[in-house]
């Protein structure tokens, strides 16, 4: 399988193709059959996570987990703590709030490769850099962020996903990531799923693992669980309607309600069956 970490550029889109002519993905990364974890917006730059791993994909994108994400955002204007508060504790963006994130104001800019098209600037008016750490991924949701409290993005960069960096990558340049890389990613995965617990999806008796498998007995160990059945037995869950125990029917089911067995001789309810003896016309 191949896990494949890229600096997108600004203005590239998220994905491999586009009827309209612009960048994408393709463009710099030539590795078939492999997606993208998640999306990062066409104006923004930074980390891109892609893969063939449609296990690690589907976890990695799915809500339930947190996959921290750092940004660096260039504001117009210099944050209050106020600001900066609000942000930490999270944003009414009219849609819903954003769930609490890590935040705070860097004492310099971070040193960054030329952007293709230079930030536009007001003179009058100052920039600064935040640092904004979270797990959510709603649509443009740091640039939302930022705007609701007062100091718009000018430019976004995500740095780091999870303890991925984007360090000496340039724009449009990729690397693979090493077997430890993998494992920890994994191995993170396997937790939060083990932290998350199970639950009984509708109309099905089996238990549900989160990402759709279970996670393995020392995951389970180090979040403090145990192996429910159908993590530990692989025993297939009872058909709908019986119970474990050979012949008996389940409570509810259509063979155990009153009125619904038929015993033998039993005459039909009136008005729903024909008269013995009688061929109906």
């Amino acid at each position: 399988m191949r896990y494949v970490l890229l600096n997108k550029p600004y203005e590239v889109l998220t994905q491999f193709t586009d009827e309209t002519g612009r960048q994408t993905l393709k463009d710099f990364v030539q590795i078939p059959n492999i997606y993208p974890v998640g999306r990062l917006d066409f104006d923004s730059e930074g980390l891109v996570l892609l893969t063939d791993d449609k296990q690690l994909q589907h976890r990695l994108s799915e809500p339930r987990f947190k996959v921290p994400k750092t940004y660096w955002a260039q504001v117009e204007g210099i944050p209050t703590e106020a600001a900066l508060e609000n942000l930490r504790r999270g944003v009414d963006l009219k849609t819903g709030y954003t769930s609490p994130a890590e935040v705070e104001l860097l004492p310099e800019a971070p040193v960054l490769w030329e952007r293709s098209k230079p930030v536009r600037f007001r003179a009058n008016i100052p920039t600064s850099w935040v640092q904004i750490r979270i797990s959510q991924g709603m649509n443009r949701q740091v640039r939302k962020m930022t705007a609701a409290v007062g100091f718009p993005t000018l430019r976004l960069v995500r740095v780091s996903i999870a303890d991925l960096n984007v360090e000496k990558l340039q724009p449009g340049q990729w690397r693979e990531l090493t077997t430890a890389e993998v494992q920890a990613l994994r191995e993170d995965m396997a937790a939060q799923t083990a932290a998350a617990g199970t639950f009984k999806a509708p109309g099905k008796g089996a238990e549900f693992w989160p990402g759709g498998v279970p996670p393995s007995t020392k995951a389970l160990k180090a979040a403090g669980r145990k192996a429910g059945p159908a993590a530990s037995s692989g025993r297939k869950p009872a058909a709908a309607g019986t119970s474990r125990a050979a012949g008996k029917p389940a409570k509810g089911s259509a063979a155990g309600r009153p009125g619904t067995a038929s015993k033998p001789g039993a005459a039909p309810k009136p008005g729903t069956g024909r008269s013995a003896g009688k061929r109906g016309r």
